[in-house]
């Protein structure tokens, strides 16, 4: 396949673990620059460091909690006058507990809706604008299935998905005119370190989630989110959806017996 993206820039929002990570390894592998954005600013400095040794590209660490408007504008801001974003992934998000809406935690609720969805705006409202003053770039929405079908115990991250779902077909229709294209990529069950966050470090919870099956890997989801990104500009690919063999909806999972 071409490669359309070497000499392009990146910025990957979470990338400091998971699918963030493994996303900045195939872009780095591909020849892109990077602009990593994460909490954890010792994590991605080591990320940095191993990628501009490996792949020789030029790695800038920003480090932002995306659900902290004034830190996202005053970090972003800046970067953005330096550096020119080709491709944005909005991969920042978390999922926190499992219980009914009426037994609910108010804190999961606000930290969920700030970083899935007001994260993802208030990144995109400033990297969108540089897109549109060039009339070039590509964005790429990390959704879930949980944004298509609810399960029990999701109610307000399900929401919090179908919001980042339907921001997508909206950005798609406030680009037109322009080349810039946006997609969004929902997976199933991925093994990385959502379900830790989730269950705040219950590992027998966390290992429940994956028993019996195959689960898709984060690199799984960088290989898709590669081939989007590579496809040539008269290409939008605006909605993809990838599950492991094993799931089939959230509700058809095939466990083998241990």
């Amino acid at each position: 396949m071409e490669n359309r993206l070497k000499g392009k820039t990146a910025l990957i929002t979470g990338a400091g673990s998971g699918i963030g990570e493994a996303c900045a390894r195939t872009l780095a592998s591909a020849g892109c620059h990077l602009l990593l954005a994460g909490r954890r600013a010792e994590k991605l400095e080591r990320l940095a460091r191993e990628l501009e040794e490996k792949e020789a590209v030029a790695v800038v660490v920003l480090p932002l909690d995306v659900s902290d408007r004034n830190a996202v504008e005053r970090t972003l801001a800046p970067a953005l006058e330096r550096h020119t974003v080709d491709i944005l992934i909005n991969n920042a998000g978390l999922a926190l507990g499992l219980e009914p809406l009426d037994h609910g935690q108010v804190e999961h609720w606000e930290r969920m809706i700030d970083t899935n969805v007001k994260g993802l705006l208030y990144v995109t409202r400033l990297v969108m604008a540089q897109m549109r003053e060039r009339d070039h770039g590509h964005i790429l929405n990390l959704g879930s299935i949980a944004g298509e079908v609810a399960y029990p115990g999701g109610n307000v991250y399900c929401a919090t998905k179908a919001a980042v779902h339907m921001l997508g077909d909206a950005m798609n229709v406030d680009a037109m005119g322009t080349r810039i294209r946006v997609a969004t990529l929902a997976p199933g069950a991925v093994d990385t370190e959502f379900s830790d966050i989730r269950f705040e470090g219950d590992r027998a919870k966390r290992d429940a989630v994956y028993a019996g099956y195959e689960p898709l890997t984060a690199r799984d989801i960088a290989d898709l989110a590669l081939y989007i990104l590579n496809t040539p500009e008269h290409v939008n690919i605006q909605y993809v959806r990838i599950m492991p063999t094993a799931q089939r909806n959230p509700y058809l999972l095939h466990r083998k017996e241990s």
